[in-house]
């Protein structure tokens, strides 16, 4: 007896034990008796179906309305029956009477509840079930969300006329059932006091109700016109809800009910509001008229109407207010109208809300001495009222987007102000001299502040938040004047100012900071001493400086979780690692060469992003030891893919978790993406989930890759993404959904002389926008319900938008991926929009919800527009929306364009069909193997992004691989006036003349450990090979990228080999007509192609250094082979003594090849170029 182990974790389980059981008639044999698991579990009693088992399948029998018998044949034995014309029964005999008497007075209650509620919303039912009626004693019925209809089929009796069966039914919800009619059967429940028949496209309500006893009676969401005379024979109606129908005024009947005291009226169709109908209703208190069409109030005369105390006017069209009328208002909702005067009377107004307007004028009378909260942000006040300083009960104010040029100083003497938001303003300077003050959050960000008051610290003992971020600060006021300080500072925002070094140890002043903000000043560092007195910090972001090291005193700071030092000059790993608390590490775009690890990792260590330190090294044990991280970011060898692309474009991205600690974003970045020419980069949010965007990041590109193949019309195959995406999302889109950006850059193959075309689509707030000669060029558009056009699509869909402005309240955005149940009024139907891009484009920004909600689009632009790295880019963008109030997860993507005058392919138009971009040269491979690795060399990626490593990649993978990457500068060509080679030809800046006898210079960097010689060979070699260009342990490689001549003939590949008996050639030819097929690799170079166009083995880990000789042959599909591999069998092994010689040979060989070359150059004309070599784009 007693709760089993196995099932002890659930509170609901009141007894259990193993007993002998029997199902069915009593009269049956004894041998049908067999011990099973028996548990009394809530309102069921269940019992295992399998034998002597406390797992497996599980019967489950219900006992509310059943019964529990004595059977007088057995001896403690108890018979459990279910209710119900198909009920069950079930005989257990206990082991003792104890067990017996426990059961049975425990299972007695349980039969004898009776069900008083039961919610079946969101079941998909067309009917109502049939066990629904086995308690006729409901007093709460919720069928919300579901196929309901009032007449489903002949066959079924089961229809919503039988609700009538339940007498006792005291609630009743049918909303967003689509019932077309009104439900007659509900009518002739006498106990019914509340009934919801909202969004059920209803036309008309019958007199007949006019006969219930309703209290409350929900009709929102109707195409309802009228109602009918009888409702005035409902006495006792206190809440009618008439929300989002199509009522053009006030209907009369609600006159007469005076138990009515809240008009709620939302949603509709009226342009005017005549005060005379609410002076015949002194009953209501509270009227809501928010999202109707009104432009004026019509008073004639009215009287004071001194009844009404809370007034909602939100989302109309006013261009003026005067609710001086309303003498005894207490609440006013006005925002986002167009209103530029308001006056309102302040006798007893307690809250103000007027932000998203026009005002330039605000008049209060008299003084509202109870006034607690305003809110008249985004509007045109160039000074704050006067009357606001008199307010004496004012706690909360916010005029932040306004033009105030200056705050008065009797403003901060107000005891009872604690929240002063001021930001995005205009101000100068803040008043001088400061007495005691008692605010405890200040915000003037945005403004053109040179200082802040000298006093203001020493004063503001109340402080906890200050946010003086983006302002002209240059030093900070001190805390304190001696060593005691009575700052209770917790957190500082001082980002995207010109603070220098002398700042710093003034905030030794706050030793309860805890959040420190001060990136984007002008540090050079950050003193030991200084930082070992914060040791409360749990926060720092110090990004963007000129700092060459975090002080090792930071250990101090035991509470410590988050460091964010990218964009520096630190050379040093610091010691955050051995804070136990620590959480997140952002050591990216720093000159760091090592990183220097405990034995044992932080336990809580979930991200550490090392990207964009190109003299980074990490050894075999690091790198193990980092793969255990859940976000390990370093940079992926060069080149990863990345072959003609980065001439264009190249792009770096980032992401922030929010303060819940959860990734509700993603990014997706593929610089090639289908073929050489084309690009496609998105951001995904997800707001609170994590789900969607991990499924759009891992689905979107492969959806928009087959639309691809169906059409090209760019409007056409993104709308097409998006609603398959939307298919692919499942049952994870039913109630959960997402934003979502794409941008697709891409160049016509069909049309030679054409440019790239970029093409953005977004639903929700993700969006995008492009700089063009240094101003903001939006691509996206937010669907939300400030849209007059999608204002109007929701109501015709009758969907609720509730307080907060969101559908259902589920959502702001109209236009949004996933949240299939609120369809039709929320659809995933994107705004696309095409551009073709120019030499003037200089980059464009795709970015989550958390961004854009903090930065402009213009502010964007500005900040990034000088910053050369795309990585860099993002993380500026990231880490100024978190200082300026950013506590969302927040993704950003930044693309950098390099089009130039000739970047679109004019080689037809000159009678020369262009080459494939993905055609590559052969290559002469030198392997430099059998010598030890120490270190892992990891080259920056050109394009800033990122390689999450996870713990699934070798370290003796990743410790050998070296890639090669692209240069970003246009491809230059050495021209020869002598060459024989296409005399008078033209060639694009895509295409350009190849000569036989010279090739582009392609820089491939590689770093190796200091095992290895200068030149990057073997030390006993006295000479480097020809095309490879060394600088200490970095080498570079001059690799052939463009060849658009056709040689009839193979150049022999003549790998090179550096080992210890000497160099090793292979003998073995390529053989043309095999096409081979490369295999890619998830990460790294291994199997992938690299950036100049080669694909590096699966069977190969060694360093590869590429230098390309010719081009391999197109092979089906578009693709390339990769060039040929030497056979070992094939290889024979020259003495060192010999080296010399064989050199020699080779180079002689070469000249031969090339003069071949320019002989079949002569004979062979242009319109007899091999056909494989006519490829697009």
């Amino acid at each position: 007896s007693g709760k089993p182990h196995s099932t002890g974790s659930s509170e609901r389980i009141q007894l259990s034990g193993m007993y002998n059981v029997r199902k069915g008639k009593i009269h049956l044999p004894v041998n049908r008796w067999t011990r099973r698991q028996a548990i009394l579990c809530g309102t069921c009693l269940i019992v295992s179906s399998v034998k002597e088992s406390q797992t497996g399948k599980m019967h489950v029998l219900p006992l509310i309305g059943g019964k529990v018998e004595e059977v007088k044949k057995h001896q403690h034995c108890l018979a459990f029956s279910s209710s119900g014309p198909q009920s069950q029964t079930y005989y257990i005999c206990f082991d003792n009477f104890t067990e017996y008497l426990r059961w049975l007075r425990q299972a007695s209650k349980v039969a004898s509840q009776r069900i008083s509620s039961v919610d079946l919303s969101c079941c998909s039912l067309e009917h109502l079930p049939a066990n629904l009626f086995y308690s006729q004693d409901l007093t709460h019925l919720n069928l919300k969300q579901n196929f309901l209809r009032l007449n489903p089929s002949p066959s079924t009796s089961r229809a919503l006329s039988e609700l009538q069966r339940f007498t006792k039914l005291k609630s009743l919800n049918l909303s967003n059932n689509n019932l077309g009619d009104f439900p007659l059967a509900v009518c002739s429940i006498p106990t019914l006091t509340e009934l919801n028949v909202s969004c059920n496209a209803l036309r008309s309500v019958p007199a007949v109700v006019g006969e219930m006893h309703k209290q409350t009676f929900l009709l929102d969401g109707n195409f309802l016109q009228s109602l009918p005379d009888e409702l005035e024979h409902m006495h006792q109606l206190g809440y009618v809800s008439l929300s989002f129908n199509e009522f053009t005024s006030i209907p009369g009947v609600l006159e007469k009910l005076t138990a009515m005291d809240k008009l709620c009226m939302s949603g509709n169709c009226m342009d005017t509001l005549n005060l005379q109908v609410l002076k015949r209703m002194p009953h209501v208190k509270h009227i809501d008229l928010r999202l109707n069409s009104i432009r004026r109030l019509e008073s004639n005369e009215t009287d004071f109407l001194h009844h009404v105390t809370q007034l909602d006017l939100r989302d109309n069209k006013l261009g003026e207010l005067d609710a001086t009328v309303f003498n005894n208002v207490e609440v006013l909702h006005c925002e986002r109208n167009q209103l530029v005067t308001l006056k309102i009377s302040g006798y007893f107004l307690k809250a103000l809300y007027a932000s998203s307007n026009e005002l330039v004028h605000l008049d209060v009378y008299p003084v509202p001495n109870c006034l607690a909260y305003m809110d008249i942000s985004r509007n045109h006040l160039e000074n704050l009222p006067e009357w606001v300083c008199d307010s004496r009960k004012l706690e909360v104010l916010d005029v932040g987007h306004n033009q105030i040029r200056e705050l008065p100083a009797r403003l901060f003497y107000n005891s009872s102000l604690r929240k002063l938001l001021a930001g995005h303003n205009m101000l100068a300077r803040l008043p001088d001299r400061l007495e005691r003050t008692q605010v405890e959050v200040l915000d003037v960000q945005h403004n053109q502040l040179l200082e802040l008051p000298s006093n203001l610290l020493l004063k503001a003992d109340s402080l906890r938040f200050l946010n003086a971020s983006a302002n002209k600060l240059e030093m900070l006021p001190p805390a304190t004047l001696s060593e005691e300080t009575h700052s209770i500072l917790q957190e500082l925002y001082l980002t995207n100012n010109n603070l220098t070094d002398k700042c710093v140890p003034l905030l030794t002043g706050h030793p309860h900071l805890k959040i420190l903000h001060m990136a984007y000043n002008r540090l050079q560092s950050f003193p030991a001493s200084k930082m070992a007195k914060l040791e409360e910090l749990e926060e720092i972001d110090i990004s963007g400086n000129k700092l060459k090291a975090i002080p090792t005193t930071i250990m101090n700071c035991r509470r410590m979780h988050t460091v964010i030092a990218h964009s520096n000059c630190i050379e040093v790993f610091p010691e955050v690692m051995q804070l136990s608390e620590i959480k997140c590490v952002d050591l990216s775009c720093n000159e760091l060469s090592e990183v220097t690890l405990p034995e044992n990792l932080p336990p809580k260590l979930q991200e550490l992003d090392l990207t964009g330190n190109p003299r980074l090294a990490l050894d075999h044990k690091t790198l193990e030891l980092l793969n255990n991280i859940r976000c390990f970011k370093i940079d992926q060898p060069s080149g990863g893919d990345a072959s003609g692309a980065p001439a264009v474009w190249s792009h770096g991205y980032t992401e922030a978790s929010g303060v819940k600690n959860k990734l509700c974003v993603a990014a997706l970045s593929a610089n090639n993406f289908c073929d050489n020419r084309e690009a496609l980069y998105g951001v995904f949010d997800g707001d609170r989930n994590v789900e969607v965007p991990y499924l759009l990041q891992c689905t979107m590109s492969d959806i928009l890759a087959e639309e691809l193949q169906k059409t090209k019309n760019e409007e056409e195959y993104m709308i097409n993404t998006f609603i398959v995406m939307q298919r692919k999302l499942g049952t994870a889109g039913q109630k959960l959904g997402g934003s979502a950006v794409l941008c697709h850059i891409k160049h016509d193959p069909m049309d030679p002389g054409g440019c790239f075309t970029l093409t953005s689509a977004n639903v929700g707030k993700c969006q995008t926008v492009l700089c063009r000669n240094g101003k903001p060029l939006p691509l996206s558009r937010c669907y939300v319900m400030s849209c007059e056009e999608e204002l109007k699509r929701i109501k015709q869909h009758k969907a609720i938008i509730t307080e907060d402005g969101k559908v259902n309240g589920v959502t702001d955005s109209t236009r949004i991926l996933g949240y299939t149940f609120l369809h039709p009024s929320v659809v995933p139907r994107p705004h696309v929009q095409s551009i073709t891009l120019t030499p003037q484009d200089e980059f464009f920004i795709l970015g989550s919800k958390g961004l854009w909600d903090s930065l402009s689009m213009d502010e964007a632009v500005e900040a990034v527009r000088n910053v050369p790295d795309a990585l860099a880019a993002a993380k500026k963008l990231c880490t100024l929306a978190q200082s300026y109030g950013c506590n969302d997860s927040i993704s950003a993507v930044v693309v950098q364009l390099n089009v130039t005058e000739d970047s679109f392919c004019c080689c037809e138009l000159n009678g020369v069909p262009p080459p494939s971009p993905g055609i590559f040269p052969q290559t002469v491979n030198v392997v430099i193997k059998d010598r030890p690795t120490d270190a892992l060399g990891m080259p920056s990626s050109s394009s800033g992004m990122a390689s999450e490593i996870s713990s699934e990649i070798s370290t003796s993978e990743m410790s050998s691989e070296v890639g090669s990457t692209a240069s970003d500068e246009p491809p230059q060509v050495a021209m020869n006036e002598s060459s024989p080679a296409y005399p008078g030809e033209q060639r694009c800046m895509l295409h350009p003349v190849c000569l036989s006898n010279s090739f582009q210079r392609q820089l491939s960097s590689a770093t190796f450990s200091s095992a290895f010689s200068d030149n990057g060979l073997d030390s006993d070699d006295e000479e480097p090979i020809e095309g490879v260009f060394t600088n200490g342990s970095r080498v570079e490689v001059e690799v052939d990228i463009h060849c658009s001549r056709a040689k009839e003939k193979q150049l022999l590949q003549v790998p090179v080999e550096a080992s210890d008996e000497g160099i090793v050639i292979s003998a073995n030819e390529d053989e043309s007509g095999l096409p081979r097929k490369a295999k890619y690799s998830a990460t790294g170079t291994i199997g992938r192609r690299r950036g100049n166009g080669s694909v590096a083995p699966q069977e190969r880990s060694h360093n590869l250094i590429e230098v390309a000789t010719d081009a391999p042959l197109r092979k089906t599909g578009g693709y390339f082979a990769a060039p040929a591999q030497p056979d070992p069998d094939d290889q024979f092994i020259i003495p060192p003594e010999l080296e010399e010689e064989v050199k020699e040979i080779m180079k002689q060989h070469q000249e031969q090849q090339q003069q071949q070359q320019q002989q079949q150059q002569r004979q062979y004309p242009m319109d007899n170029l091999a056909d494989y070599y006519d490829t697009p784009l």
